[in-house]
């Protein structure tokens, strides 16, 4: 590895990192959102069999996201951040477009959900390997006192994928109506996805390299750039991981609960999804910033804290008050606390890790975790509603993953501000 200094980081290549996050959101939030509709084109049956066999599909491409992260990532890791990031977005982009293009199953038959299928692979395959590039990408490349409001970017992106997401359903459902959005509108609002490949592209390829720098090892740093020097880290970042990534997808799966649970409008649905995207993003720059001048680890336990104590109470509100300002107000207040660990988990995690390893290690440690979480909350979430009969479901099951997350944010080491191991 060469002695290159550090490139300096400008704001176009904060937006080039963040850009294959939030086409990864933007996709999510528009299945969720039509995850009816998507169902009903595809899926024929029962509502509840259609919802299921949606949302299970929307799930099976987290099957490939760890393979994704282990050979992007080492990709990323052995030739370069640029390299990777630049494919794995061309993947992503690709798959989108193909999803908005499948013919539904009344014009093609079976070979509709097996295409559907196919796409969501594809792009599982993509996404696990986007995470590890990025976060090593804006890690490797920010000013270490400011690494925790760059890293809060990644999770700033999703929050404005879900302004986007919430803004184009609005309105697609003002123009299409509920008929023409089953019809044509979710097929406008995914396509519309793939406007920031081209976008994104452009930005990344004139990003600078940051793979060949040199860098510090600090005190925190394993030994030995190896998997198994990196085994307690990888254990912890898995229990912090999955805790975040249920509760984001119980906040995306809040347009589908306000539908079939709640059985409220598709424009308060949909409203959900903009508040998401609003508080989110204010909480994650929040977040960051607060995680650079505290340190990473109150930045993650604090907010997990008050998560856990306001979000069975919000779930009864949101149910015995039935209304627009309750669903609205409850999506409001877990989706800010929630966004405020995002940056020091992001940062502190990355910066946990040896170089050498980083892509890879990070990768495979976020795709593991939302293979095994992300793509099982919604489903698992929809069917114990629909087994028990109570709307608090989702509530209880978000409870059990932010204790774990608590427990490995108690156990990790603080990475701000840390001194190399010469002088430690």
């Amino acid at each position: 590895m060469s002695d290159a200094a550090a490139p300096s980081i400008l704001k176009r290549h904060v937006a080039a990192a963040v850009a294959g996050n939030a086409l990864e959101f933007y996709d999510f939030t528009i299945y969720a959102a039509f995850a009816v509709e998507i169902g009903h084109t595809f899926f024929p049956g029962t509502p509840f069999v259609s919802l299921i066999a949606s949302l299970i599909t929307f799930g099976a491409g987290f099957a490939l996201r760890p393979l994704g992260a282990i050979m992007i990532g080492r990709y990323a890791d052995k030739v370069g951040r640029k390299p990777a990031m630049l494919f794995s977005l061309t993947l992503m982009g690709v798959s989108v477009l193909g999803l908005a293009l499948t013919p539904s199953y009344a014009m093609i038959g079976p070979a509709a959900p097996v295409i559907v299928l196919l796409w969501r692979l594809m792009q599982g395959f993509a996404l696990g390997g986007e995470v590890g590039p990025t976060t090593a990408y804006l890690v490797e490349a920010s000013p270490p006192a400011k690494r925790g409001l760059y890293g809060s970017w990644q999770t700033a992106s999703q929050n404005i994928a879900f302004i986007a997401g919430g803004l184009i359903g609005m309105t697609l459902l003002q123009i299409a109506g509920p008929a023409g959005q089953e019809a044509w509108g979710w097929r406008v609002a995914v396509g519309l996805g793939a406007v920031v490949l081209p976008f994104g592209l452009w930005l990344r390829s004139s990003l600078p390299e940051t793979l060949h720098h040199a860098e510090t090892r600090l005190v925190f740093h394993p030994a030995r750039a190896d998997l198994r020097s990196h085994w307690p880290i990888i254990v912890l970042g898995l229990g912090l991981v999955a805790a975040s990534t249920v509760q984001s997808y119980i906040a995306t799966y809040m347009t589908t609960y306000a539908k079939t649970t709640l059985h409220m409008g598709p424009s308060v649905a949909l409203a959900a999804t903009l508040v998401l995207g609003l508080v989110g993003f204010v909480g994650a720059i929040a977040g960051g910033v607060l995680a650079d001048r505290f340190g990473r680890k109150p930045m993650l336990i604090w907010p997990r804290l008050a998560y856990m104590v306001v979000v069975v109470p919000a779930f009864i509100l949101m149910v015995r008050f039935h209304n627009a300002w309750a669903l609205l107000g409850a999506q409001a207040v877990l989706s800010g606390i929630a966004a405020l660990s995002g940056g020091a988990l992001i940062v502190g995690l990355t910066e946990s890790l040896r170089k050498e390893i980083r892509g890879m290690v990070m990768g495979t440690v976020y795709a593991g975790s939302v293979a095994l979480f992300g793509g099982t909350t919604q489903p698992i979430v929809a069917a114990l509603i629909h087994w028990t009969g109570n709307p608090l479901m989702p509530a209880f099951y978000v409870v059990g993953f932010a204790v774990i997350g608590l427990i490995a944010s108690i156990l990790m080491k603080e990475t701000a501000h840390g001194k190399s191991a010469a002088q430690g």
